[in-house]
């Protein structure tokens, strides 16, 4: 059992946890996960509706060759979002999608609590100490150079160990700067080729060594798209069997576009889970 410190809660992590991600963006590579204030609330209702254990919201793009945007303007796209959300739901844990730490204090004092940091805190020097002093998760995640410049050429001299060496300093660093709950993040797609990303897959069961909740997002990704020849609008029955295989590899999290198959992924997981020597408890799986 995995235990956080949210602010002035504790909550404690029994199974794997469903992240619904909602973009305040206008150029996500996913037309559906895009959303303005107006509709935000009801995305979000949908989502948790179906399960979602975390919605987490983001203002700037990071799909491959993306270009950051302004701080004001990230701002102004993921704040009214994440407090309109949190009026009508404050029970609802949320989480903000960012590399900045000015977007991140601003996200908690609206309602966010949990930042998700591409950058791992190599992109804003403030970033650690700013999680720390909010006490709050903190999503790390594994990614070559920016969005703008990752997939020009990554190399690795073997993926798996690289990957894991990165999050184990990244920690240590996290630990130095006082954050309390560090989840790490693979990263499927940024700044790798799909063999890296298959090869990823395939070590997942690595970052146990790390100590950590794992999370993972291959949701709709390209390297689905590559594999089966199909497009992101396409790509959820892929998704599926990914999420599936993650979990059995020790997945905490599963980051996805469409939480309701992703959820029964998780409830399927469980079951099969307490099957081993146990009586199945469906209902109480359920809820």
């Amino acid at each position: 059992m995995v235990f956080w410190t949210l602010k002035d809660r504790v909550y404690s992590i029994e199974r794997p946890l469903v992240m619904g991600i909602l973009n305040a963006t206008p150029d996500s590579f996913h037309a559906e996960s895009r959303t303005t204030v107006d509709d935000a609330v009801t995305r979000a209702e949908q989502m948790l509706a179906e399960g979602a254990d975390i919605i987490d919201i983001g203002g700037m793009s990071s799909r491959p060759g993306s270009e950051e945007v302004p701080s004001e303007v990230e701002l102004d796209r993921v704040i009214p979002v994440i407090a309109a959300i949190h009026e009508r739901h404050p029970d609802a844990l949320l989480s903000v999608d960012t590399y900045r730490a000015v977007v991140a204090e601003a996200a908690v004092s609206v309602g966010a609590r949990m930042v998700n940091d591409i950058g791992a805190g190599r992109l804003d020097e403030r970033m650690m100490s700013t999680v720390a002093a909010l006490r709050v998760p903190y999503v790390m995640m594994h990614m070559l150079g920016t969005p703008a410049t990752m997939q020009q050429a990554p190399g690795y001299h073997h993926v798996v160990n690289d990957v894991v060496h990165f999050l184990s300093e990244r920690m240590a660093a996290a630990c130095d700067a006082g954050i309390a709950d560090v989840i790490i993040d693979p990263g499927f797609g940024f700044g790798k080729t799909t063999e890296h990303n298959l090869a990823l897959f395939n070590g997942l069961t690595s970052f146990a060594a790390l100590g950590a909740p794992l999370l993972v997002g291959i949701s709709r990704k390209r390297m689905i798209n590559e594999v089966l020849g199909t497009t992101s609008q396409e790509a959820l029955n892929g998704t599926t069997v990914l999420n599936a295989l993650a979990l059995q590899r020790g997945a905490a999290i599963l980051r996805v576009h469409d939480v309701l198959p992703a959820k029964q992924a998780v409830l399927l997981h469980q079951a099969l889970s307490v099957a081993e020597g146990s009586e199945l408890h469906f209902a109480s799986l359920a809820r």
